[in-house]
C-alpha cells in the first residue's frame, strides 16, 4: 500500500486525470448524433501572450454550461482555438527584432512571416497548455486557428461574395492612421483620451486684402488647407462667402465656403478646411469641391508643403508654425491649457493621424441593419438586457469599415491587379492571372474572427458540423468586445448563412461580475 501524501499536489493529480479524459474522447462531439445540440465556440485568445484572470472566468463559465448540458444528455461541442491578432502579434515580433537591432525590412515579407509563425508556435503552445491546466473540457480534435488552411479558405470565400455583391469597395477616404504601427486602424481600434493642447487664432489674408481669423487646435495642418468655412447663417461672415483669402507660408489663395457643419460658437466661427487630415473637413470638401492635400508622410513627417517645415515631425512642426505666426504678427489669442479629446492607437498609444488614404472598405449599412433587427425581433438575446442600447447605438450608426491593414502578418487581401489597372478578386478555388500582382495589404484581424462561429465548423462547405452546431447556442464573452467582435460576427453570420443568426444568446460578462 502506498503511503498517503501529507499534502495535496494539484498538478500531480489533475494533469494525469485530464489527459485520461482527453485520451478517452470524453469531450469530443459527434455531429451525427441524434441528441439535441449545444455548442459554444470559445472566444479565441490572441496568440500574443498568455491567458489572464478574465480568460479564467470566461472559460469557467463556459465549462460550467458545457458540462451541465453534457450531463443532461445534449451533444455538446466546446470548440477551442486562437486568433492571429494581426497588429498586436506583428508588434511583438518586431520588438523582439528591434532588440537585435533589426527591423522586418531587413528580412523581407516572406522571411518575416516565417519568424511570426515560429513565435506563434511558441506562444500559442503556452496558451493551449494553460487551457489544459484549467481543465477546459473542449474538443481538442476540432482546434482551430484564424490563419489555418480551412479558415483562410473561409476568408477568401466571404471576401469574394461581399465584393461580388458590391459590399466591398476600394476608395480614398479619411482613415485613422498610426504613425508608429504604419497602418490604418478601424474606428474601434482608436482610444480617445483627454489631453491638454493649444487653441490658437490665426489670421489668413495679406495686408490690404480680404482677411479672416480662424481658430484651430492643429495649426501645423494649415499648410494643407484648401478652404475656410463659416456657417451660412453667421452674419459676421455673410459678406465674405465666395471670396478668397491668402494662406500664409504656402502662398495659396483659398475660398471661403458656407457650410452648416460649422459651429458659430466655436472659436472665431471660422474654421480651416484641411480635407486630407480631418474627417469633418473631408466631408465638407466633398460638398464644396475643395482640394485634398496630404502634407505628411506615413511616419507623421511634414512633406510636400514646399516650406521650411518640411522634414519636421508633426508635433515639432506645430510648435514651429506657432512661433513663425507669432513672429509675423499673424497669431491672435492663444488659449492654454485647452483640454480636448484626441484619438490614440489602442495597440501602442501613439496619437492617431486622420489621413487621406486609398483603402478597402466594407459597406456596412445593409449588414448592420440585419444585425440590429436580429436582436430587436428576439432571434438573438443579449444578456444582461441593459446592454442592448449600447449594441443598437453601435449597429445603427456604424460607419463603413476600413478592412485593409498595411501589415505583413495576416490574411493577404485576395485582389490582383493587371497591367492595365484591371482588378480581379481571386476566390479560394481560382488562380490569379499570370503576371498580375497581388495587393500588398492584409485584412483587419476582426475580418477573419467575425467568421469564427461558422468558419470553425467547416464553412463554406455544408459540413455535418455546420448542420449540427450552427447556430451556436451561446456566446460567453466580455462586454468590452461587443463592438470589436460580437457585432461583426452578427453581421457576417447573418450574411454568410442566409439570415441565420450565429448564436442564440450573447452572455456578456459585464452582467455576471
Amino acid at each position: 500500500m502506498s503511503e498517503l501524501s501529507s499534502s495535496f499536489s494539484p498538478a500531480e493529480i489533475e494533469a494525469p486525470l485530464y489527459k485520461k479524459w482527453v485520451d478517452a474522447g470524453y469531450f469530443n462531439a459527434n455531429s451525427n448524433s441524434d441528441k439535441p445540440a449545444f455548442c459554444i465556440v470559445i472566444p479565441p485568445p490572441n496568440v500574443t501572450g498568455s491567458l489572464h484572470i478574465g480568460h479564467a472566468l470566461d472559460h469557467t463559465l463556459q465549462d460550467l454550461l458545457i458540462r451541465m448540458k453534457r450531463m443532461k444528455g445534449f451533444e455538446t461541442l466546446w470548440l477551442p482555438g486562437m486568433d492571429h491578432a494581426g497588429i498586436a502579434t506583428q508588434n511583438v515580433v518586431e520588438r523582439k527584432l528591434a532588440e537585435q537591432g533589426k527591423t522586418r525590412f531587413d528580412f523581407g515579407r516572406e522571411e518575416f512571416v516565417k519568424k511570426v509563425w515560429e513565435w506563434k508556435a511558441e506562444s500559442g503552445g503556452a496558451i493551449l497548455g494553460q487551457m489544459k491546466r484549467l481543465g477546459d473540457s473542449v474538443d481538442w480534435s476540432r482546434e482551430r486557428f484564424t490563419m489555418d488552411e480551412g479558415l483562410s479558405r473561409s476568408v477568401l470565400t466571404i471576401f469574394k461574395r461581399l465584393y461580388d455583391e458590391g459590399l466591398i469597395y476600394r476608395a480614398e477616404r479619411i482613415i485613422n492612421w498610426c504613425t508608429r504601427c504604419l497602418t490604418a486602424l478601424s474606428d474601434i481600434e482608436v482610444d480617445y483620451q483627454d489631453i491638454e493642447g493649444q487653441f490658437v487664432q490665426i489670421r489668413y489674408g495679406r495686408e490690404g486684402e480680404d482677411q479672416i481669423w480662424i481658430a484651430t487646435t492643429r495649426p501645423e495642418t494649415m499648410l494643407g488647407d484648401g478652404a475656410v468655412a463659416v456657417n451660412p447663417n453667421d452674419d459676421r461672415y455673410k459678406h465674405m462667402i465666395g471670396k478668397k483669402v491668402h494662406l500664409p507660408y504656402v502662398d495659396r489663395m483659398i475660398p471661403i465656403v458656407a457650410d452648416e457643419l460649422v459651429d458659430p460658437e466655436f472659436g472665431t466661427g471660422a474654421v480651416k478646411v484641411t480635407a486630407a487630415h480631418d474627417p469633418n473637413d473631408f466631408e465638407m470638401a466633398l460638398r464644396h469641391n475643395v482640394p485634398m492635400i496630404v502634407i505628411m508622410n506615413e511616419k507623421g513627417i511634414m512633406e510636400g508643403t514646399n516650406t521650411k517645415f518640411d522634414g519636421m515631425d508633426r508635433f515639432e512642426a506645430r510648435k514651429a508654425v506657432v512661433e513663425e505666426l507669432r513672429k509675423d504678427g499673424l497669431l491672435g489669442w492663444e488659449k492654454r491649457p485647452y483640454v480636448h479629446s484626441v484619438g490614440h492607437c489602442s495597440r501602442c498609444n501613439t496619437i492617431v493621424e486622420p489621413r487621406l488614404s486609398l483603402q478597402w472598405f466594407v459597406k456596412v449599412a445593409p449588414l448592420a441593419k440585419m444585425a440590429g433587427d436580429a436582436v430587436r425581433t428576439g432571434k438573438v438575446k443579449i444578456s444582461p438586457k441593459e446592454m442592448e442600447p449600447r449594441y443598437f447605438d453601435w449597429v445603427d450608426n456604424m460607419h463603413d469599415w476600413c478592412i485593409s491593414r498595411q501589415l505583413w502578418w495576416g490574411h493577404r487581401i485576395p485582389v490582383w491587379y493587371g497591367p492595365d489597372d484591371e482588378v480581379k478578386v481571386v476566390g479560394p478555388d481560382e488562380k490569379a492571372p499570370e503576371g498580375w500582382r497581388q495587393d500588398e495589404d492584409v485584412l483587419d484581424t476582426w475580418f477573419s474572427s467575425a467568421l469564427w462561429p461558422f468558419s470553425t465548423l467547416g464553412w463554406p462547405d455544408n459540413t455535418d458540423d455546420v448542420k449540427k452546431f450552427y447556430p451556436n447556442s451561446v456566446l460567453v464573452t466580455g462586454y468590452d468586445i461587443l463592438f470589436f467582435w460580437v457585432a461583426r460576427m452578427m453581421i457576417f453570420g447573418l450574411f454568410a448563412m442566409d439570415g441565420k443568426e450565429p448564436f442564440k444568446v450573447i452572455a456578456l460578462l459585464y452582467g455576471l461580475l
